[in-house]
């Protein structure tokens, strides 16, 4: 017997659409989001028990995105539409992250690189490791996949982070990868590699401006990234 409350059952304020109105987007939980996406669901079966069976299948958003439309299908409440309805928003979603790219920003803060990289990494099962390249007024030149590790460990060498800056002429490079814990506080090799990095930039005469870690945001938690500059970590 399904006890999962459904759309129709609860009062108009608590309704995901109505909830995403009134605070935004940030206020719903991922199979809410979803289930704005599919609208309906089966008879007997509302679109949030169908989001709930999306992530039982798919446990994360990442899975999620990448499920092809047959598999999509597969789950029960999801017909042709609501496959390709799923697909085409998280497609949105990439090439959203590649026009911001693409756009040259300025990425002055670690907030700004947390924006800019937050769709790209903080889903991944695995660490990913990226350098930002910027050019001498902090704009990004392009953002370069260096390595990627297994869950929660990733390997770095100094030679596989410049490499691309110096064929690029880039004047500063900033690091970021995610932790997919969750937590983005910086482990004892993040700090490590960093100031390794630190060193090796100060030799190449390229500034390492910035160490940035994505995770998630909890309540305890109001940001999603960690930056080691803020954190004071940047002395050799």
């Amino acid at each position: 017997m399904n006890t999962n409350p459904r759309i129709k059952d609860l009062a108009l304020h608590d309704r995901p659409r109505e909830r995403l109105a009134a605070h935004g987007a940030e206020s719903l939980s991922k199979e809410e989001l979803i289930a704005i996406l599919l609208r309906t669901g089966l008879k007997g079966f509302s679109a949030l028990d169908v989001a709930r069976q999306l992530l039982a299948q798919f446990p994360t958003l990442d899975a999620l995105a990448r499920a092809s439309l047959t598999e999509l299908r597969k789950v029960k409440g999801v017909g042709r539409d609501k496959a390709v309805t799923l697909k085409a928003a998280f497609t949105l979603a990439q090439l959203m992250a590649r026009e911001i790219q693409a756009e040259a920003p300025l990425l002055d803060t670690a907030e700004r690189v947390a924006d800019l990289l937050r769709e790209l990494v903080r889903f991944g099962e695995v660490e990913r490791f990226h350098v930002l390249l910027l050019n001498t007024r902090r704009r990004l030149i392009r953002v370069e996949p260096i390595s990627q590790g297994t869950l929660d460990t990733i390997l770095v060498h100094p030679r596989e982070v410049f490499r691309p800056a110096i064929a690029a002429n880039a004047a500063a490079v900033v690091l970021a990868h995610n932790h997919p814990s969750g937590d983005p506080t910086p482990s004892e090799a993040d700090i490590k590699v960093t100031r390794d990095l630190i060193r090796a930039g100060q030799l190449l005469k390229i500034e390492l401006l910035d160490h940035v870690i994505l995770g998630r945001k909890t309540a305890e938690r109001p940001k999603d990234y960690a930056s080691l500059r803020e954190l004071g970590f940047f002395y050799t």
